[in-house]
């Protein structure tokens, strides 16, 4: 397996807890990030973009059409390539690389939408259940097909009426009188693979209540699949419906243990908004290099758009997302595979998929966020894209406009982002009330902060952005301290609060990130300008969600008037040269025509 911490010599020794970010003093511990991928890392990836520019680039007509010969046609070149297995012991057939890896193949996939979908639903959420949860038997009767991608995989956990709600399902399955076969009833929606896929991993209820995974093969007795739906994006992708009408799944066939299926769904969930979460660097990239080529290239009152203000803005913006969620998702990334690997079993073995799946429940937190905070980036930057574009960005000769649309769906699937949001304070609350998160500590640390004030940070390189950094944590232990206290247990049920403070925790996440990799990397006038300019806008939004927390939780007017007033020495309000900072990235951004800080 490949070696996450080159270069970052002392992030081996660096494992924090799921939520570890708010803790710790930004730059304390060394942690990955692109500029540390190894050799192999670095080959595995550009093996990846080359197929992907070379095969799937010009297949884009015939996978929008829903050629699906010709998408099971593509599956089996990555498979010949290796590009499928990366998640699977070698024992059956893969390659048993780390998620850091896995990653950056799935990033290089970001070159079509539709590919994308099928390329993450076939090696992610339909092949990892297996390699997971599966029995030896499943995996040596299963996964040496998806590797290659002589199979295809699929899952399917929504429902009509229990999307987000997804241990909600309503389908059943009981045991056959003669014991031989689990007979299942009911109806998924929404699966990406349908049409085409040979193998779906199904969830369904014993007796109604015992929530379970199964393997079902297609042709199996009483299975069908429904028409195909014609969505708003991601088109080229196969979604259907799956139907069950009694349909005869062998006892063999079920996938872990009676009961216990909710462990399987929620981490490969995890493990899909990750990657969600990366792929949409990826996106970001792309349409840097498309906007900021038009940009230089389109005239408008005699000079190119690309001296214009505004268009050197929303670049500069690009550019700046781009870098900082690079940071948080190879960190997060890096952070699993340092867990998995300390506990010393051999990659691709039980034990280590055992301890992988392990540090994945572990950072479910940073998973949340990324799949959030990537997701509506990439939204951000999208509509900005085809706004540089202009009338052109809106017909479909464009493929600014084919990413508009198909980057819609990422803030729905693997949890809506409404649900991921109040994934983040809840598990870190329902961690601290088993005393697996120092919340109160962190709380009391903010609570202290508020009353005396925080001090300029040391000077040194991006001062003010370690401040910065520090500050958004402060703003969540004391936003999350005040909501706590005033509502007690029933944080829990006020979404409003929980979505408020996962906002604020997000935007320490990526500050921290962001200032850790470019204190660690050589100075680089780009990269902190990147870090400067969105730690300046992530402030004011830090502040502005802390603030709408507060005065959510706290309804008595002079209470939430003193905790407005504590919250204010925790605001940071020295100018900043914000105008530089975007003529520092938009330069260099439009001379090279793309994303000036590639690392590939």
């Amino acid at each position: 397996m490949a070696e996450t911490t080159a270069g970052n010599p002392s992030a081996a020794s660096y494992l924090p807890i799921g939520g570890g970010f708010l803790l710790a003093e930004v730059g304390a511990q060394a942690i990955d990030t692109p500029d540390a991928f190894t050799h192999e890392q670095r080959e595995f990836f550009r093996t990846a973009r080359k197929f992907g520019r070379e095969r799937i680039v010009p297949a884009s007509p015939a996978i929008e059409s829903k050629d699906f010969p010709t998408i099971r046609a593509l599956l089996r070149e990555a498979g010949e390539l290796g590009l499928l297995s990366l998640d699977v012991p070698e024992e059956f057939g893969g390659l048993a690389q780390d998620l850091t890896t896995s990653a950056l193949v799935a990033e290089a996939m970001t070159v079509q939408g539709s590919w994308s979908v099928v390329f993450g639903a076939h090696v992610g959420i339909g092949t990892l259940p297996i390699v997971y949860f599966g029995t030896h038997e499943q995996q040596a009767r299963y996964l040496p097909k998806l590797s290659s991608g002589e199979w295809a995989a699929a899952y399917a956990l929504s429902e009509a009426s229990s999307g987000s709600d997804a241990l909600g399902a309503r389908t059943r399955a009981v045991l056959s009188p003669d014991g031989r076969h689990w007979v299942l009833n009911g109806t998924k929606q929404w699966i990406s693979n349908a049409g085409f896929a040979d193998v779906f991993i199904v969830f369904a209820k014993v007796d109604g209540d015992k929530f379970t995974a199964f393997l079902v093969d297609r042709g199996t007795p009483g299975f069908t699949t429904g028409a195909e739906e014609h969505k708003m994006g991601i088109r080229g992708s196969s979604t259907r419906s799956l139907v069950f009408e009694d349909a005869q799944v062998p006892v063999e066939n079920l996938l872990g243990e009676v009961g216990k299926g909710h462990r399987i769904a929620l981490n490969i969930l995890n493990i899909g908004r990750l990657k969600l979460g990366v792929t949409c660097m990826a996106a970001i990239r792309q349409v840097v290099e498309l906007s900021a080529t038009y940009a230089r290239d389109r005239k408008a009152f005699g000079k190119p758009i690309s001296d214009f203000g505004l268009i050197r803005e929303k670049l500069a913006r690009m550019v700046a997302l781009a870098y900082v969620g690079e940071a948080m998702s190879y960190r997060t990334t890096g952070l699993i595979d340092r867990r998995a690997a300390a506990g010393g079993a051999a990659p691709g073995t039980p034990d280590y998929e055992r301890d992988r799946i392990t540090a994945v429940e572990e950072y479910s937190i940073e998973a949340s966020i990324l799949k959030v905070w990537g997701s509506e980036a990439l939204s951000q930057v999208a509509d900005e894209g085809v706004q540089i574009h202009g009338g052109y960005g809106f017909v479909e000769e464009y493929v600014v406009e084919r990413i508009y649309r198909d980057n819609r769906v990422n803030r729905i699937f693997e949890g809506t982002n409404e649900i991921n949001r109040l994934l983040v304070p809840g598990t870190l609350l329902k961690r601290a009330a088993k005393g697996g998160y120092p919340f109160l500590d962190l709380a009391t640390k903010a609570a202290r902060a508020a009353e005396a004030g925080v001090p300029a940070a040391a000077p040194g390189r991006l001062s003010r952005e370690r401040r910065v950094a520090e500050l958004n944590k402060l703003l969540f232990g004391f936003a999350a301290g005040v909501a706590a206290k005033e509502l007690g247990l029933a944080i829990s049920e006020r979404q409003e609060v929980l979505a408020a403070l996962a906002d604020v925790a997000m935007e320490a996440f990526a500050v921290d990130s962001a200032v850790a990799r470019a204190l660690q990397a050589a100075p680089d006038p780009v990269a902190e300008a990147c870090v400067s300019l969105y730690a300046e806008e992530s402030h004011l939004r830090a502040v502005q969600r802390a603030r709408g927390a507060l005065l959510a939780a706290v309804k008595d007017p002079v209470k939430a008037r003193g905790a407005l007033e504590r919250m204010r020495r925790l605001v940071d309000e020295e100018p900043g040269d914000v105008v530089a900072w975007r003529e520092a990235i938009a330069g260099p951004t439009i001379e090279l025509g793309r994303y000036p800080l590639a690392w590939n």
